[in-house]
């Protein structure tokens, strides 16, 4: 799957069940149909940083101007999010080297060093 175009387009073959006929199948899937498939999930996240963007304090606005956005979790890890990203914000975009870890390892950090980030926490 990817989020943006792909050069070139990749395909894969699938198996499984035909759900009108019932007789097992093989199909061949292209990076465009999974594309076209989760395009509505993709758009809900470009927009909600569009929102996050807007809703931003002017100071973290201009350090996001310099700095950029920092994708993490598992979402980093859909192919071209961070081209569509970068194409739709006009800012610079980086995906951590092991998004998955980063998300464990700052919490990690955030719960070892709570009395530091005491002020900041929702209870």
């Amino acid at each position: 799957a990817s989020a943006y175009p792909q050069d070139p387009e990749q395909q894969i073959e699938v198996k499984g069940r035909d759900l009108v006929t019932g007789i097992p199948q093989n199909i061949i899937i292209t990076s465009e149909e999974v594309r076209k498939a989760i395009s509505e999930q993709v758009d809900s996240i470009v927009q909600a940083v569009r929102i996050a963007l807007e809703q931003t304090p002017p100071e973290l606005a201009a350090d996001i101007v310099d700095r950029g956005i920092v994708l993490t979790g598992g979402g980093a890890l859909l192919k071209g999010l961070d081209q569509l990203l970068r194409e739709e914000t006009s800012l610079p975009i980086t995906v951590v080297d092991d998004p998955l870890s980063t998300v464990v390892v700052g919490t990690g950090k955030t719960l070892d060093n709570l009395h530091i980030f005491k002020e900041v926490c929702i209870d």
